[in-house]
């Protein structure tokens, strides 16, 4: 019986950009994020990140622990409090480690949905909901783009 593996570069190309947020333009250096988190993220920040990781608002919502009635707080002042900042920005991380490993947003997008074998039958997204767990999940793509068994 054969089995479909994902084809993953082998080593990951030297980090030559500062830190990226959400957007595919928000590079920020760790000390702009820093702030940019302490004063908290306008609410369109959050709305970048749904459409890259594709998910409705709500679900992504449920993801990062904020209430559906919040989400609409925080939409209509325009800003997420410092501790929603920092799980967008912890998202958005693990979406671009993603990227850089399977080579393309759509199957980065897989594979933080599904359940992982390297995470107990976890689904990444959901693994991630505290940073201890979005630290596991970096470690697993981290084994997965040097070919280690997980």
């Amino acid at each position: 019986m054969k089995t479909a593996m994902l084809k993953v570069p082998t080593k990951r190309k030297p980090a030559s950009k500062p830190v990226k947020a959400t957007g595919k333009n928000s590079a920020r250096t760790p000390h702009q994020l820093v702030m940019v988190v302490q004063d908290g993220l306008k609410f369109h920040e959050l709305e970048a990140l749904r459409a890259e990781i594709g998910l409705p608002l709500e679900q992504l919502g449920e993801k990062l622990g904020i209430a559906r009635a919040t989400l609409h707080r925080r939409k209509a002042a325009g800003r997420l409090a410092p501790d929603e900042s920092d799980k967008v920005i912890r998202f958005a991380r693990l979406l671009r480690t993603a990227e850089q490993v399977f080579g393309g947003l759509e199957r980065a997008r897989q594979w933080l949905s599904f359940p992982q074998y390297g995470l107990g039958g976890a689904v990444p997204l959901d693994y991630a909901r505290t940073e201890v767990g979005a630290r596991e999940v970096e470690t697993l793509l981290g084994r997965v783009e040097y070919g280690v068994y997980s």
